[in-house]
């Protein structure tokens, strides 16, 4: 009996030392799973995934999952799904999300540097802006939010603006007393000031109404926005005066970034670096397209200026620099203004 009670005694001995050993077991690949769980990125924005903005955080996506395998994992949610561009900022900061490209004149309440970009007629084109934004001073102003927190990591593309009108607009004196859409920028506002209009900050989505029941007389934008937003259908007239700029900012916050492993960051910058350069070469052809689209539709006049009547706006509206000078530094303006060489 006792013989049978100390055998019972052993068995009971193996099978807890055997559920202990079990468990640890199972402690040490749980452990071992949890430190190979991959970084999750949440890339959240607000347009939808055929735009280049879209079509850009598609690729980085991708291009993530090909070279990082399972250490880091992209996630992106289009259309405003997580936040929109008023609040992206605030839930980065928050670690709700770790990257978004707001508009460039979200920025503001971060930093005034970024104003540089609404500064009408500051660049002629495209190629001025990229060799603007790849200069030392451009890529200064992408560290120009690290005391808030937050790291511009790149600069994506929509294009240049163009101003849709009720009447002709060739000269600055064709704007007197005409009342024009713009997005929530001092500068912005300073601009149609400069030409006796009236800015009116108004939400993107009711331009269209707005301009359909003659609510506003105009509004700026690009050709893809005036495109897809079917604005050029309720304008009888687009000047093309590539006056402004509306580009984005892709942004994280500076806690993720750098709390990254070095390799890993190096990997995902390179990673994002290539889709926005896709990115950038999708938004040029899609201006390139959607222009020849609104000449087809015969629904807008399209008026291109001559250089006396360009002239005219930019001697107009040049002072709104001097203006703004004090807050963006004048040796960034005038670094700006060289990339036209």
């Amino acid at each position: 009996m006792i013989q049978n009670n100390n055998l019972e005694e052993k068995r009971m001995f193996r099978k807890i030392t055997t559920l202990v050993a079990t468990a640890a077991v199972s402690a040490m690949i749980l452990t071992g799973a949890a430190i190979a769980d991959p970084v999750t990125i949440k890339f959240s924005h607000v347009v939808a995934e055929n735009t280049p903005k879209g079509q850009m955080a598609n690729k980085f996506k991708d291009l993530v999952a090909e070279r990082l395998g399972g250490k880091v994992v992209v996630e992106v949610f289009p259309n405003s799904q997580l936040f929109g561009d008023n609040k992206v900022l605030e839930a980065m900061l928050l670690g709700d999300v770790q990257m978004g490209a707001p508009s460039l004149s979200k920025f503001s309440r971060y930093t005034k540097k970024l104003q540089i970009y609404d500064l009408p007629f500051l660049f002629k084109d495209m190629k001025a802006v990229d060799t603007f934004q790849q200069s030392e001073k451009g890529q200064e102003l992408l560290t120009s939010l690290e005391k808030k927190g937050l790291v511009g990591l790149g600069y994506l593309h929509n294009g240049m603006k163009q101003l849709s009108s009720s009447k002709e607009l060739h000269v600055p004196a064709d704007a007197n007393g005409l009342k024009f859409r713009i997005m929530t920028s001092e500068v912005l506002a300073a601009q149609f000031q400069a030409v006796n209009a009236t800015p009116l900050k108004k939400p993107f989505s009711e331009v269209f109404t707005l301009l359909q029941t003659k609510a506003i007389d105009g509004q700026e934008n690009t050709w893809s926005n005036i495109y897809s937003k079917k604005f050029f259908e309720v304008q009888p007239y687009i000047t093309e005066s590539n006056h402004g700029l509306l580009d984005y900012m892709v942004v994280t916050s500076k806690e993720f970034w750098y709390g990254l492993p070095d390799d890993v960051r190096t990997e995902v910058k390179k990673a994002l670096d290539d889709a926005i350069l896709f990115g950038n070469q999708v938004a040029a052809q899609k201006a390139t397209d959607d222009r020849q689209k609104i000449v087809d539709s015969k629904r807008s006049q399209i008026i291109t200026l001559d250089d006396a009547e360009r002239a005219q706006w930019v001697e107009v509206m040049k002072p709104v620099w001097k203006k703004f000078e004090h807050e963006i530094g004048k040796d960034m303006i005038d670094a700006a203004y060289a990339s036209n060489k």
